[in-house]
């Protein structure tokens, strides 16, 4: 019967192969009518009449009249939604928040969800994330079996006195709100799934999905590691394929994948798995990987989404230019602009991309548009630390759970430096090794660093802290980040975060 299930779904998913062709051969077509469509609907709503939505011809008139926004400007706004006001960025009734990690500010943000972005973005990409895997392994038995999601959980709005509406994490949205057919096939049970209480989830997801039979998992390369430890834990297996003979892909997100690839390829040591990224954030489903042999990810167009883009090196200008997708050039670093059908209009949202090819249109993230480390002119970015940190670990033996770097400023007697706290599941054979291998590939793919660290006339060699096990899992725990879509911050341009841990850890000593 698995057989014919795994067949019927995998035929259906293929037809909507076609729609992407068509986007990927008309790109800027599609944009123009997803942009008229989004002027279109909104034009009613209080925003769209504040900004003229009635006269806007085009996306010039767009620029023209409406700015920019940070969330901090929507805010306002989306509290109103929030407390049960209609019909203020969006037309359609808004009864689901998408509460983001927060690790850009501080507090968590909510994202209104309209029916129209939940089901034609988020549950789209869902949809298209399979079609596109399946359309590449044609012996694909992904539906033979079980997917195992890792999100987060939903609670009431404690605003909304009338209407009733959630919040939760996207993906604690995404699942409350699947057909009766997806709940069948996926796992564990949505009780346990929506759960809050992260350590006492890990062990009923444990618990239940190990009795299953898993043939693919979503989730957070971190949160992930954390439940595959712990059923190998309840069930003495040496790695996950015993527990789980059929598994074949992994989908992950939020944070880059070469770090952990290692640790992955030990815990499911088969030849045959896959892995594929995808970029589904909290305020919408951007990017998905369509190649076998590529990680690039195909920048989704048909999603109700328009996008817009500012260089990077104009960013922090007073007037920076804003352009449009036909306008980007390959390998350089932008920051994004959305406005969808959600009602979030010209959003910044605070991550940096690049296009690796625009014909047709396919990205890779290269970090967060506040999360970077430039104290002292050396603009080093989230991608940069990735790629030096997996060179270190792959000529040392070792294997991370997770990091996060700040820079040490100058002191009475110090130059400055880049401070690291870095925690292994599996140490370096040599960690002086580690540490110079990680400041010199640093240098070698960041040329602003390597002058800057030129003689050590600016700055000095880094400097690793080692933590021990569990380290960050305690930090955020007492921040009250534990799972969903929460992230280690992995760069900042303060010491925040670093200090904040370093603090921890010496308690710990005490």
């Amino acid at each position: 019967m698995s057989e014919i299930i795994n067949k019927v779904i995998t035929w259906f998913l293929k037809h909507r192969i076609k729609e992407v062709e068509n986007f990927m051969q008309n790109p800027h077509d599609v944009q123009q009518e997803v942009f008229n469509g989004l002027i279109n609907t909104a034009r009613k709503t209080e925003w769209g009449k504040k900004y003229g939505y009635k006269d806007i011809r085009s996306t010039r008139d767009f620029q023209q009249q409406v700015p920019v926004s940070t969330y901090e400007e929507l805010q306002p706004y989306i509290e109103r939604t929030m407390k049960g006001e209609q019909n203020i960025l969006w037309p359609s009734k808004i009864e689901w928040f998408a509460k983001s990690s927060g690790t850009t500010n501080a507090r968590s943000k909510f994202i209104p969800v309209s029916p129209e972005s939940l089901e034609g973005c988020h549950m789209k990409g869902g949809k298209d994330m399979i079609s596109i895997y399946v359309n590449n392994y044609s012996d694909s038995k992904i539906f033979s079996g079980k997917g195992l999601t890792i999100g987060g959980s939903h609670q009431i709005n404690e605003l909304d006195q009338k209407g009733g509406s959630k919040y939760g994490d996207v993906s604690a949205v995404i699942m409350a709100n699947l057909p009766f057919w997806a709940q069948k096939v996926r796992s564990p049970s949505l009780e346990v799934a929506l759960m809050s209480e992260w350590n006492a989830k890990i062990e009923r997801m444990a618990e239940e999905t190990s009795r299953e039979n898993i043939t693919s998992i979503s989730g957070i390369p971190t949160w992930t590691l954390v439940l595959i430890e712990r059923v190998l834990e309840k069930t003495g297996a040496d790695n996950i394929l015993e527990v789980w003979p059929n598994l074949e892909l992994f989908v992950h997100g939020a944070v880059a994948f070469p770090p952990y690839e290692p640790i992955f390829k030990k815990l499911i040591p088969s030849p045959k798995m896959r892995y594929m990224e995808v970029y589904n954030a909290t305020e919408g489903f951007f990017g998905i990987q369509d190649q076998k042999n590529s990680d690039e990810m195909l920048l989704m167009l048909d999603y109700g989404i328009f996008y817009e883009f500012i260089d990077m090196r104009e960013l922090g200008s007073g007037d920076p230019k804003v352009i449009t997708l036909e306008q980007v050039e390959e390998e350089k670093n932008y920051a994004m602009l959305i406005s969808t059908n959600g009602g979030l209009w010209r959003y910044m949202i605070g991550d940096t991309v690049k296009f690796t090819s625009t014909n047709p249109y396919r990205i890779k993230i290269t970090g967060r548009t506040k999360h970077f480390i430039n104290a002292f002119g050396e603009e080093v970015v989230i991608e940069n630390a990735e790629k030096a940190i997996t060179t270190a670990c792959s000529a040392t033996g070792a294997e991370i759970t997770n990091f996060t770097a700040a820079p040490k400023y100058f002191g009475d007697k110090n130059r400055g430096s880049h401070e690291w706290v870095v925690e292994f599941s599996s140490e370096p054979h040599d960690q002086e090794k580690f540490n110079r291998l990680l400041d010199e590939t640093l240098r070698q793919i960041n040329s602003d660093y390597d002058a800057k660290r030129y003689n050590d006339l600016v700055l000095q060699p880094l400097v690793v802290h080692v933590a021990p096990k569990g380290t960050f899992h305690r930090w955020m725990e007492k921040r009250g980040k534990l799972g969903g879509q929460n992230k280690v911050p992995r760069l900042s341009n303060s010491r925040e975060y670093i200090d904040d841990i370093l603090k921890m850890l010496e308690r710990q000593q005490v």
